[in-house]
């Protein structure tokens, strides 16, 4: 006869297994989030450390931001208010952002029309007149601004001002229209066919058709022309500089610089408020932004 023993197990130990399981699951989530994340985070940091760096420097006051310290031992945030109390900053201000708007506006307006009759009409020499117009952005400003500084000084008598760099705007510009046909691709014909079918006429298709449909891409062309002008030195450097009352932040900023060589805190202060317009307007149009620029390659 044949006996048979039974082995009982073990009691598992209340809350200590499954505990350090959980730990241990958490642990390895945690560094499995440092591993596949480690590059975008020192990326990240890459870029934000240089603007934590002027914001703090910007509120130190004199002497300790000539120290080196990298922390402020007392906010003065007064350094605001007396870089916009400087005379002419707030002049610089309105001259750039004049600049920004109407220079946005006018290539907007003007890039439209011409890109969509480049992505959507076919007529002959449409290949040519793409070539044309991609063949002008390889053309430096720097080889034309003489002749184009003799007509507009000489001829209409606008130097001193921002205007000659406003009015070519609303002739068109050649990446804006470059981004705006590669965009306008991706929209179906059928959509333009059926509008015509009801009675559209070529004008009304794009107001009414193309332009809702197309303003992600619109919305990229209008922040890369805002931050374009936004951000222009060489310009107003050769049609405004005899102008003092004609200068931008970004001109204007050099000037500020040299006036406060040993005030650091008042130029990172000038900085700060230079850059804050570009990155709220970013800020707030980033998802535009990044579908514009993402969907304009779809199509060749």
């Amino acid at each position: 006869m044949t006996t048979t023993t039974l082995t009982r197990p073990e009691a598992a130990v209340p809350g200590r297994s499954s505990g350090s399981d959980a730990a241990g699951h958490r642990r390895r989530r945690v560094l499995h989030w440092i591993a596949v994340h480690s590059v975008a985070v020192a990326l990240a940091l890459f870029f934000v450390l240089p603007f934590v760096f002027v914001f703090l420097t910007s509120v130190m006051s004199d002497g300790q931001a000539m120290s080196g310290d990298l922390w402020p031992d007392s906010w003065h945030w007064s350094n605001y208010t007396a870089v916009l109390d400087t005379p002419g900053f707030l002049g610089w201000w309105r001259n750039s952002l004049m600049y920004a708007l109407l220079g946005t506006v006018f290539t907007v307006c003007s890039s439209v029309p011409v890109a969509y009759a480049l992505a959507k009409f076919r007529f002959r020499g449409r290949r040519t007149a793409m070539i044309l117009v991609i063949s002008t952005m390889m053309l430096p400003p720097q080889v034309i601004i003489i002749p184009m500084y003799l007509v507009w000084a000489q001829q209409f008598h606008l130097s001193g001002s921002l205007w000659p760099l406003i009015i070519p705007m609303a002739f068109g510009d050649a990446y804006s229209i470059f981004l705006l046909r590669q965009f306008l691709l991706t929209i179906p014909q059928e959509y333009i066919e059926s509008a015509k079918v009801d009675g559209c006429g070529e004008f009304r298709t794009l107001l009414k058709i193309v332009v809702p449909m197309a303003k992600p891409g619109i919305a990229a062309v209008a922040l890369f022309q805002f931050f374009y002008c936004w951000n222009d030195y060489f310009g107003p450097q050769i049609y405004a500089a005899q102008n003092p009352g004609a200068w931008t932040l970004s001109y204007g900023l050099e000037s500020f610089k040299s006036a406060h060589a040993v005030n650091w805190n008042l130029t990172m202060a000038a900085t700060l408020l230079v850059m804050a317009p570009v990155i709220i307007v970013f800020f707030f149009a980033q998802k535009a932004f990044v579908e514009g620029v993402t969907l304009t390659g779809v199509k060749g």
